[in-house]
């Protein structure tokens, strides 16, 4: 008798695979070899449409009756002044669909040569992500290309995809074509996936899906924690976080980076806590931004709460509902982050006019 979830766990590690050869091909012809305007995101965009494309259809044969959370719909590409950049997203995405069957796939799942889909079919299974979450029955929620400006500067970005029964995040995948196998070796081959089954562990596997090895978050002393943060200002409360840091008496730099990149390095203990704080009011936080990573910490043995110490909710809809923050850690120093966190969220609301 297979383990729960053995199917879905496979087919989600197919569509995280080839969206992440595609994401990479996307940077190489798209980024690399065509002169970029400042602020110019059209290969975000590129590759956010066509790795939506990709991993829906595998889902769509795979599990005809399960509803997508997306990001992304078709309705500019449906324009007449889309048609240039829908004829490459087509390209693309076919391109990712039809190349050889790999070691655990299967051509039932929309794969293989011959598998070409048409540009209508291609909207119409981007349109597929249109689902509004809730915490009845079976979804996945998809984001094809978390931590856009990592990818645009050939930096760390996620391809990551997670199925939600009755609002719980069930299983976790994250791909991150660029992070280093081993930390220890930042020059050394790049390209790692990361997945968690809920009651069953996570692993580390390497995009060609070898090399498996099971992951724990390792205990931190005082001299040796530091946090895992965002590149960007506007994502994130850095001051925030160094308040917090000084509470906690860390000397150590944080690791700044973008994506759920992090919740990879927080479990194979690359850092030893994640702390995202709001940086203003109104911003919700999304649910793909968080799914499959949140099951990966609790999986790798975390403790992932806001900062009232309340579990992520992800059977709200679309979003997490009112943003608490995000903390992150192994369970020896959860604890530790989540009162700093209190303690400075103190000071503010002492200090505010």
């Amino acid at each position: 008798m297979s383990l729960p979830y053995a199917f879905e766990k496979q087919v989600a590690l197919a569509a995280v695979r080839r969206a992440c050869t595609l994401t990479s091909s996307v940077f190489n012809k798209l980024v690399k070899n065509e002169t970029l305007t400042k602020g110019d995101k059209s290969p975000v965009t590129v590759g956010d449409y066509s790795a939506q494309a990709v991993v829906n259809t595998i889902l769509g044969h795979a599990f005809p009756a399960d509803p997508i959370v997306g990001e992304e719909d078709a309705a500019e590409l449906r324009q007449e002044t889309g048609d240039a950049l829908k004829n490459r997203i087509v390209a693309l995405a076919n391109e990712a669909l039809t190349g050889d069957l790999r070691t655990g796939e299967t051509s039932d799942w929309g794969l293989g040569p011959g598998q070409e889909r048409t540009p209508e079919e291609l909207l119409d299974v981007i349109d597929r992500g249109s689902d509004q979450g809730g915490r009845v029955g079976r979804r996945w929620t998809l984001d094809p290309i978390d931590g856009t400006k990592g990818f645009l500067r050939g930096g760390q970005y996620a391809v990551c995809l997670a199925l939600i029964v009755d609002g719980q995040v069930v299983l976790g995948v994250i791909g991150c074509p660029n992070l280093p196998v081993k930390s220890d070796e930042p020059d050394g081959p790049k390209g790692c996936i990361f997945v968690a089954v809920k009651g069953q562990g996570a692993e580390q596997t390497t995009l060609a899906g070898d090399h498996s090895v099971p992951l724990t978050i390792p205990p931190f002393g005082p001299g040796t924690l530091n946090f895992l943060e965002s590149v960007e200002a506007a994502h994130a409360d850095l001051a925030f976080n160094n308040r917090v840091s000084e509470l906690l008496n860390i000397t150590r730099a944080p690791t700044r980076m973008d994506s759920q990149a992090k919740y990879g390095c927080l479990a194979r203990g690359d850092g030893g806590a994640y702390l995202r704080m709001p940086t203003g009011t109104g911003y919700q936080e999304k649910i793909w931004d968080h799914a499959s990573g949140s099951l990966l910490v609790q999986e790798c043995g975390g403790i992932i709460t806001d900062s009232r110490d309340e579990p992520l909710d992800f059977g709200l809809g679309r979003t997490l509902g009112e943003n608490y923050g995000v903390i992150a850690a192994g369970k020896d120093v959860h604890a530790r982050v989540l009162a700093a966190v209190q303690q400075a969220l103190a000071e503010v609301a002492r200090n505010r006019p």
